[in-house]
């Protein structure tokens, strides 16, 4: 039987397969001719000591024991050309791999997508980083893959009760995903892979039946005596199913207000809000892994800090090692910042969003708009910064310590944000509870980790698409809404997910409910 084991070694042997052959030979006291195969299985740093350790759980084969290379592959899908339809609104991580499921299942998706395929998205970032031109369709959040795409592509959850987290890294190495995020603690696949991948989803779903139908925005959803007749598109057609998978991602505010509009029940949502930090990742690195030079053998440090500051939570979200910061408004005249790193990580600054837990009561002057208060919330700080930067893509910055003393900085360095920035005092920028929450927090932050409070480090505003600031209820479940038979809420649009993984997940979920709800 192979040997299972779980050790601690530098860098540089986690790093050298014959090196880590030797350490293991000691281990277990065989010679290293011995050993056929080291299987590894998980990957973690353990940055805790200045003397840096890799955690590794291996199984050991020696000669002798039957070893096998083992290569994932996609389940048997059928052919659903001629298949019960399933109208998929969506082509983020929820949305196609519901419609992955619901063709494994013997269903037909078809997949409504208002943005441009993955190729074709590229020349409206293009547009907004270069020209600061914002397509409400296509954007860094709306268009195949939806906001994952040209994001970060982390493929952690928090939450390991949300389902098979295995399952969606398995489907994803089986479409050209490095086998490496199944080993890795925190599995990164980067925006320069995602496409590819993406891409290749979309022509499985095709091959086998569904539709994948691009610059195809919803512009209502048809309900008959409370039940899914359908939906009608921009142009006015109509395509007609009485299941609906609505996976809309945070940003689709016209979605949100076509469902208040009908009187389909929707709630508010608490969500977070906040800034992007920009530090080098060089500094970073040092903070870290406590050394002046990371070496060869470790990757860009990441960092994780959660604080309470005045009764409120204040953390770092979606932290980028080695990225840039990216623009992320889906309308003319907003301003929104998010972050995303290639999959080598190699860019030379570090960015992390850092945000304020927000409470529904801090919706109340926006109470008149009932179920889209935090949404409204939301659009007025966006709205907000972009006038003070100056109307354009460019966005209000400000020098971290600058920031905790209320002083405008009297220059910001160029930072990674293309579209470029405007020097502010972020005060302007936030209600006044929510900057002096995060004068403190960063105060905090110096305190945990020294060197990070450093004018060096540039803060960009607003980080304000954390979540959706729409619940769309469903029943705990079927999945179903619980107000309209055949509309299933799904992904983070609807509140349910947090991510690509969770995301993916959620998707399945859906797809297995309706199926279910077939039988």
């Amino acid at each position: 039987m192979p040997k299972e084991l779980l050790l601690q070694v530098s860098p540089e042997i986690a790093a050298n397969e014959s090196l880590l052959k030797d350490h293991l030979s000691r281990q277990i006291k065989v010679s290293t001719t011995e050993i056929q195969h080291v299987s590894i299985l998980k990957r973690s740093i353990d940055a805790r000591q200045k003397a840096i350790k890799i955690n590794l759980k291996v199984l050991i084969y020696l000669k002798g024991e039957p070893f096998q290379e083992t290569k994932i592959e996609l389940p048997k899908y059928k052919d659903v050309s001629n298949a019960q339809e399933v109208i998929v609104v969506g082509a983020g991580p929820a949305g196609l791999f519901a419609a992955l499921q619901l063709v494994e299942l013997g269903l037909k998706p078809i997949v409504l997508e208002r943005g441009k395929d993955v190729r074709g998205r590229r020349r409206d970032l293009k547009a907004i980083n270069r020209e600061h031109i914002v397509n409400e369709d296509s954007n860094y959040c709306f268009g195949e893959g939806g906001a994952g795409t040209y994001s970060d592509g982390k493929l952690y959850t928090r939450s390991k009760k949300r389902g098979d987290v295995t399952r969606i890294l398995e489907l994803l190495v089986a479409f050209g995903a490095s086998e490496d995020i199944l080993v890795e603690a925190h599995p990164h696949i980067g925006t320069n892979k995602l496409p590819k991948i993406i891409e290749d989803i979309r022509e499985k779903i095709i091959e086998f039946g569904g539709q994948v139908l691009f610059e195809t925005r919803v512009s209502d959803i048809l309900v008959k005596n409370n039940e899914v007749e359908g939906i009608v598109t921009q142009n006015g057609d109509k395509i007609h199913a009485n299941k609906l998978i609505l996976a809309t991602g945070h940003s689709a505010r016209d979605i949100f207000e076509l469902l208040d509009k009908k009187k389909i029940l929707i709630e508010a949502k608490p969500f977070a809000l906040g800034v992007r930090a920009e530090h080098s990742q060089e500094l970073i690195d040092s903070i870290q892994y406590s050394c002046d030079y990371r070496g060869e053998h470790l990757p860009p440090a990441p960092y994780s800090i959660v604080k309470q500051v005045n009764g409120r939570g204040m953390y770092s979200f979606c932290m980028c090692p080695g990225g840039v910061i990216a623009p992320c408004a889906t309308s003319p005249g907003e301003v929104v910042t998010n972050g995303w790193s290639p999959s080598k990580r190699d860019q030379s600054t570090a960015n992390s969003g850092i945000v304020v837990e927000l409470k529904l009561e801090d919706f109340k002057p926006f109470a008149k708009f009932g179920a889209l208060a935090g949404m409204e919330f939301q659009k007025s700080i966006e709205q907000k910064a972009w006038h003070l930067a100056g109307q354009t893509q460019k966005v209000p910055a400000q020098r971290m310590i600058d920031f905790t003393q209320s002083k405008v900085s009297s220059d910001i360095p160029k930072t990674s944000y293309v579209p470029g920035t405007t020097s502010v005092e972020m005060g302007q920028v936030f209600p006044g509870f929510l900057t002096q929450i995060m004068r403190q927090g960063f105060q905090d932050f110096g305190k945990s980790m020294r060197g990070y409070l450093t004018n060096e480090a540039i803060l960009h505003a607003p980080e304000s698409r954390t979540s959706s600031p729409v619940r769309i209820p469903r029943d705990p479940i079927t999945y179903e809404h619980l107000q309209i038979k055949g509309l299933y809420p799904c992904g983070e649009g609807a509140g349910y997910a947090g991510g690509i993984i969770s995301a993916a997940i959620d998707g399945e979920k859906c797809a297995l409910m309706i199926a279910e709800s077939l039988k």
